[in-house]
């Protein structure tokens, strides 16, 4: 009896403990396709409910990743075909499991950036959100991926997820599997170490091996140039952190951050053309792995997969790493102080003569991130009237605030409030609200009221602050960058034999919005003489002063009419340094830039060549 029970018990099911196994292969790259397993063992339920991705870490938008994936096939552990339903775009319920559920389908992807997968004869690059599909209540399941390397090929696999013996890579749950980016190929790795973190560089690129040692050693000194400002490295998990960069000819150039590694991607030369490009990319995802990887917003933890997230504090989560990057390549001695004050100026430029300026405040602007954030839209926007990014305010915000603090709070800077920050919030365990964001800009001055006042303005209201008072200690001049020339608006006007139009929405407080000229317009003649091109435009704007007044013909959706446009004095802005002025430098001047722009690596390396 004990023996024929034994072997009935052999002919069951073995229920193993419950973990996602993957194995992805490629045996059709070249036609952009992946062959993925996905194998939940240990299923108790009746049935299991599987998803793919609507939203990816990083992103705030949806990205319908289901419309990649086709010929889905699930059985059990035995291969018997299971009862299976699509119950929406990503979502399948299956039923009728041995406690064992494979689901098998073809992958199609071929956009190479932060976002997608893209799979060719050269590589595979894998953003994990639009690549695997997972299990409802299998979110803190364990996770290993096998990668079948094609035959022939010698890739190499570049990610931050754990290698096993077993040649799988592994990760503890659910989040880290989506954050855990993979780079299949023949690439470049250049390595160097800290005294607490393993770094290396994963580029699958056109160029040479030298040139990635370069572009290396510049990621070195912008890790240095960052950790200076808050003191210490993050622990990464795994010990170590990767920048895994794709510059090719097809790729769409993009960042993406992750907890313990960052994607670049891009057009071009890794050190020129649009080197400057990526060296400011890896400095601003990099800036990451403090800054909204473990400093998180409260409004974005947990990360939910199936929907946009919304949170109110992009403005500090992208807007300041947005300053803190280039501010890294200046002190790191990789870019120049015109450089430098050039970005800086372009967005203070944008704050200041944005009309959005006056709809939203800088939270609101980040609440708008499901919107803009690589989403798309088929219906004209408004958004040129009604919307800044927070990329763009919060770099503003920061460089504008941080020159306040040195002047105004001798010895501290906007360093004090980022330590504070990560000190009060080191990781996604213990996130920040808005409030706490102000509690810690308190801390980090000493003056509460100040804080209190700075949110109330600045970050709530839509106050802008005095950024032309701001400069001036750092001995930067902010002025308007076409004194005295006529401007008419700074629409985006197509030319043709038919005349003038108007691609996009009209600036509101421009002439021509003033005009009553909107979208889709034509302006077939100006005082009389037609403008058929982009030269004979600006010819004529050139003869004009701001307050003259010019009589246009228009074709409009209600016909042809006469307009009547006031010119008026072009109001963009310029952020020039004393020398380009011709004004003399100080020693208070000279002082406050070596305290704000000098180097702050706790172990700095040598001054490197900028990209000018």
């Amino acid at each position: 009896m004990r023996s024929r029970y034994l072997l009935v018990l052999a002919a069951l099911p073995l229920l193993a403990e419950p973990a996602v196994r993957y194995e992805l292969s490629f045996p059709n790259a070249v036609h952009h396709e992946a062959e993925v397993d996905a194998v939940f063992e240990g299923v108790t339920a009746p049935a299991l409910e599987i998803v793919m991705s609507q939203s990816s870490p990083g992103r705030y938008a949806l990205h319908e990743f289901a419309k990649n994936l086709y010929s889905v096939r699930v059985t059990d552990s035995t291969g018997h075909g299971l009862k299976t339903v699509q119950v929406d775009p990503s979502t399948w319920r299956v039923e009728g499991h041995n406690g064992t559920v494979r689901f098998h389908y073809t992958l199609f992807g071929d956009r190479v950036d932060g976002t997608y997968a893209g799979i060719d004869e050269t590589h595979a690059h894998l953003n994990m959100p639009a690549t695997l599909v997972w299990a409802r209540g299998w979110e803190k399941m364990p996770a290993y991926i096998r990668f079948r390397v094609p035959e022939g090929k010698n890739w190499k696999v570049a990610t931050q997820l754990a290698p096993q013996k077993d040649g799988t890579w592994f990760a503890p749950n659910l989040d880290r599997l989506m954050d855990g980016p993979a780079e299949l190929s023949v690439h470049d790795l250049p390595e160097w170490k800290t005294e607490d973190a393993y770094f290396r560089v994963a580029l699958h690129h056109t160029g040479t091996s030298a040139e990635a040692a370069q572009f290396a050693r510049m990621c070195e000194a912008v890790v240095l140039e960052e950790e200076g400002v808050f003191g210490a490295l993050p622990k990464y998990d795994n010990g170590s952190y990767t920048f895994l960069l794709d510059v090719l000819p097809y790729a769409s150039f993009d960042g993406m951050e992750h907890r313990d590694s960052t994607v670049i991607t891009g057009a071009g030369d890794v050190l020129r053309r649009r080197g400057e490009g990526m060296i400011g990319a890896a400095a601003h995802e990099f800036f990451h792995s403090w800054n909204v990887k473990r400093m998180r917003p409260k409004t974005l933890e947990p990360f939910d997969y199936e929907r946009a997230n919304m949170s109110g504090e992009l403005w500090f989560a992208e807007g300041f790493t947005n300053y803190y990057a280039p501010l890294a390549l200046e002190r790191s001695g990789i870019s120049t102080l015109n450089q430098f004050a050039h970005a800086m100026g372009n967005a203070v430029n944008a704050v200041l003569t944005s009309p959005g300026r006056l709809v939203r405040s800088p939270a609101e602007m980040s609440r708008m991130a499901p919107f803009v954030d690589a989403a798309t839209s088929i219906d004209p926007r408004n958004f040129g009237n009604t919307y800044i990014s927070y990329y763009t305010y919060g770099q503003a915000l920061a460089f504008g605030l941080d020159l306040t603090i040195r002047k105004q709070f001798p010895g501290k800077s906007l360093d004090d409030w980022m330590r504070t920050v990560w000190r009060e919030h080191p990781d996604v365990d213990r996130p920040y609200t808005l409030a706490d964001l102000e509690h810690a800009l308190a801390e980090g001055t000493g003056d509460g009221a100040f804080a209190h006042e700075f949110f109330d303005r600045h970050v709530m209201g839509k106050e802008p602050l005095d950024y032309a008072k701001a400069v001036t200690p750092a001995g930067l001049i902010l002025r308007k960058a076409h004194s005295g020339k006529a401007w008419w608006g700074k629409e985006s006007i197509t030319f043709s034999g038919s005349g003038a139009e108007i691609e996009g929405e009209t600036s509101q407080g421009s002439p021509l919005y003033g005009a009553g000229l909107e979208r889709g317009d034509r302006i077939l003649s100006v005082d009389g003489a037609e403008v058929t091109a982009q030269t004979t435009m600006d010819s004529l704007l050139g003869k004009h002063k701001p307050g003259d007044n010019l009589s246009l013909r228009v074709q409009s959706r209600a016909g042809e009419r006469d307009a009547h446009v006031t010119l008026s004095e072009d109001p963009q802005l310029e952020l020039v340094t004393f020398e380009e002025a011709g004004q003399a430098i100080t020693p208070e001047v000279k002082a406050f830039r070596v305290a704000w722009l000098g180097p702050k690596a706790i172990h700095p390396l040598p001054k490197l060549g900028s990209l000018e």
